[in-house]
């Protein structure tokens, strides 16, 4: 297994395989489709033109076409000797927006259905006495037609078949007019990258670079947490301790200019039960400090010293107390001397700040307990006297996300880690589950006596293991019998229409993706994802 990196790319397969279509005349073509007592077709398209056929397949009489008729209108039409039929579908949006749209036209001997992105679905009933075989001579034209009636013009991406995927990409590069692939991606689904992540244009695809994000996964939405322990400290240093001894206190301005901030955006989350609490600290080369801390009465305290001659500002959000084992989130900004801080999306609290607009030659961002001497103020040395013992989630401080930092990338980040440092999945979890979870020394002083009714404790642990034995081994019988008449199965070759599919164990991030698009009982099911 090698180990994923914060870059997921999301490529290849026939989910991203597609064709661009330069021109009105430019069309692809593939062997006939035989789909004579069932069919059906599925892909996306991307335009800007106001009408264009998708595909088109001939017989002497019979035929079967897809086609935008309008900017909002798709028709499903076809003949199968009983004459023209039509299924329409009228979007309340234009479908020539450049943006991606999922088409899925069905068609058995009952009757024919055509769906658009998630439209409701149209359906047109058979005759009851007709011809029910659609009987094809042609070749079959993607993105042209056969009858000189308008070509389409932009992409289609993902056409299946009867569950069958066609490779537009490899057709497309032997066929003038016709590309291999579709530029754009980011423009329909760059929203899907989250919380800072960037999306990245691929050849096939697009990929989330969580790189200035707090936040993992494939979309940059996987909540990246730790519990600490007693004592624990993860410091990121903006600047390399080295660099200091080398110069003279007198000469840092010139070396720590770039590193002067009159603005910052932090954001985190946190649950404990301990009191006082330090929960994000940054310090300076000139004593100027930045601390964020649950006093004892677990209230939140936020103390900006931008001037070492000055005490610190001190702003306190008495909401309720913080420290209740509930994961609790904080959002802090600085804009030169206007402070804003909002406690669980409630409402956005404002603050002028008294000692200064800039936060001169910052050194270091201490997560926990700090562990170097520092110049603070009294109520932050006894909120450090303990550090922090908890969970601490998807901590951000401008582009710098010093948690994931440490998690993932500690051989290479400035990020030194002393003491108790697990990585948890604590800030997803309810409060309940995440303290269970946990050791015994989690989120609550569990000092105090053993309970005296240890003893029964075991023996009903002991029943439950002989009766847990039982189940298990009936479960292991139902799943072998289940095996065997699963082979069976599959050597009687009972399978429907969509049998070539592959495997149904997609990758996460595929998953991940189909949710995102609400699609999933339409995307194709073959597709796969590369993490490099």
């Amino acid at each position: 297994m090698y180990k994923i990196n914060c870059k997921i790319i999301v490529q290849a397969g026939p989910f991203w395989n597609s064709a661009s279509f330069n021109t009105e005349t430019s069309y692809l073509h593939f062997p006939t489709f035989y789909g004579e007592l069932s069919a059906d077709v599925s892909f996306f398209f991307k335009t800007t033109a106001s009408s264009g056929v998708f595909l088109e397949n001939l017989g002497i009489q019979d035929f079967i076409r897809i086609e935008l008729y309008s900017p909002s209108e798709v028709i499903f039409s076809f003949d199968v000797g009983n004459g023209p039929s039509e299924v329409t579908v009228k979007s309340p949006i234009s479908l020539n927006d450049n943006q991606w749209h999922y088409v899925k036209a069905e068609r058995n001997i009952k009757e024919a259905s055509l769906q658009v992105d998630q439209l409701p679905q149209r359906f047109h009933s058979a005759p009851p006495d007709g011809h029910i075989r659609l009987q094809l001579n042609s070749q079959l034209f993607v993105g042209g037609t056969a009858s000189r009636q308008k070509g389409f013009l932009g992409c289609i991406r993902s056409l299946q078949l009867n569950g069958i995927a066609l490779d537009l990409e490899e057709r497309a590069k032997i066929t003038p007019g016709v590309e291999p692939g579709c530029p754009g991606h980011c423009s329909s689904y760059g929203n899907l990258c989250h919380n800072g992540g960037k999306c990245k244009e691929k050849y096939s695809g697009f990929s989330c670079d969580c790189t200035f994000s707090a936040y993992a996964g494939p979309f940059c939405k996987k909540e990246v947490s730790a519990y600490f322990g007693t004592g624990t400290s993860v410091t990121y240093n903006f600047q390399e301790y080295y660099m200091l001894a080398k110069n003279s206190s007198s000469h840092a301005s010139s070396f720590y200019a770039d590193m002067t901030l009159n603005r910052e955006a932090i954001t985190f989350a946190f649950r404990t039960t301990r009191t006082p609490s330090l929960l994000f600290y940054v310090s300076s080369f000139y004593k100027e400090y930045l601390s964020v801390i649950l006093t004892r009465n677990g209230s939140l305290q936020i103390r900006y010293k931008l001037d070492s001659h000055q005490d610190p500002d001190v702003f306190s959000i008495n909401i309720k107390s913080m420290a209740d084992g509930q994961l609790q989130h904080v959002k802090i900004n600085r804009e030169e001397e206007m402070l804003f801080a909002e406690v669980n999306q409630n409402e956005r609290m404002n603050f002028i700040l008294s000692s200064g607009t800039e936060f001169n030659a910052i050194k270091s961002l201490t997560l926990g307990k700090i562990l170097e001497n520092s110049d603070i103020d009294e109520e932050t040395m006894k909120a450090n006297s303990q550090g922090f013992i908890g969970c601490l989630s998807s901590v951000q401080f401008n582009h710098i996300a010093p948690l994931k930092a440490a998690l993932h990338h500690s051989s290479s980040a400035p990020v030194i880690v002393k003491g108790r440092f697990t990585e948890s999945n604590c800030g997803t979890l309810t409060g309940a589950d995440s303290t269970s979870s946990q050791t015994t020394r989690s989120f609550a002083d569990h000092s105090g006596p053993i309970d005296g009714g240890e003893p029964l404790a075991n023996a009903i642990r002991s029943d439950s293991a002989i009766i847990g034995g039982v189940i298990a081994v009936v479960i292991f019988v139902l799943l072998c019998i289940t095996a065997v008449a699963i082979r069976v199965y599959k050597k009687k070759g009972i399978y429907s229409k969509n049998g070539a599919k592959g495997t149904e164990n997609e990758d996460s991030a595929e998953s991940a993706l189909k949710s995102e698009l609400s699609m999933q009982n339409t995307a194709n099911e073959n597709q796969k994802e590369y993490f490099f």
